[in-house]
């Protein structure tokens, strides 16, 4: 018996409203497409299933992606292949995409990223947070000074536990601009709490531009100071960045005339 048209668009509406659903958006976007693509060519029904669960797989793939890299709330998008790794001689290479692999994550391990100002700290930290959320890992980053403001509000409401809860299921916290703002006496002891609570459980990235020797700035406490950089640095990675600035050699190229050149 043939089906008629009729009945035809019936079973497509109610295979669309099965495939809307179970929330296979992949299937019902191209299931039409493959089956005469799969008719056409004579291929079992098998291999048209495989096509559409192969598209599905890589559709939720990629959409876990987009929301992982949205809820990382990143400033901006740097990626590691854009970094001028041959610009900053004491940064290399290999051992950065070693690290974007991503094994100091499973060992819960934390990267500092220390030294002189505009040589890319910032990118590499977002180009490395970038990675995780590819490899389905939980990232968040914070300008430090703004997570400080954070905690003293929380703390303030009552609400720190529930606040310092969500930290604790993230993969990788990146912090930027350790010590670039003056923080509160109340903020600095908040924020060393947040990374004792953190060792040894969530990879923390942090970029600062002040020497280590330089962090009793932020915490007003040699005591604290210490405890915060043992932590950080008992299962870490620490790239020194050496070297002079790109902001500053792209406004000097740009004030040199062409006689200056020559």
């Amino acid at each position: 018996m043939q089906t008629t048209p009729l009945k035809e668009q019936g079973q497509q509406a109610l295979l669309e409203n099965y495939l809307q659903a179970l929330d296979l958006e992949a299937f019902q976007e191209n299931y039409q497409a493959y089956a005469k693509d799969a008719m056409r060519s004579g291929l079992p029904y098998e291999r048209f299933l495989l096509a559409l669960c192969e598209a599905e797989v890589s559709h939720r793939k990629a959409v876990r992606i987009e929301r992982a890299i949205a809820g990382a709330k990143f400033p901006f998008v740097k990626e590691l292949s854009s970094y001028d790794f041959a610009a900053v001689e004491s940064i290399q290479k290999t051992h950065v995409m070693e690290l974007s692999q991503g094994g100091y994550m499973e060992r819960a391990e934390n990267l500092l990223l220390v030294g002189t100002p505009g040589l890319g700290k910032t990118h590499l930290a977002i180009g490395l947070g970038l990675a995780a959320c590819r490899q389905n890992k939980r990232v968040r980053f914070y300008r430090t000074a703004k997570l400080v403001d954070e905690l003293m509000v929380m703390q303030h409401n009552l609400r720190l536990s529930r606040f310092v809860a969500k930290f604790e299921k993230l993969d990788l916290l990146i912090l930027d601009e350790l010590g670039f703002f003056p923080v509160p006496k109340e903020g600095s002891q908040l924020l060393f709490q947040l990374v004792s609570d953190l060792y040894e459980r969530v990879s923390i990235i942090i970029t600062s531009n002040l020497r280590f020797t330089e962090w009793k700035q932020i915490f007003a406490d040699e005591t604290m100071t210490a405890a915060f950089i043992d932590r950080l640095t008992h299962k870490g990675y620490i790239l020194e960045f050496i070297g002079e600035s790109y902001r500053y050699r792209h406004r000097l190229s740009q004030s040199l005339t062409p006689s200056d050149l020559n």
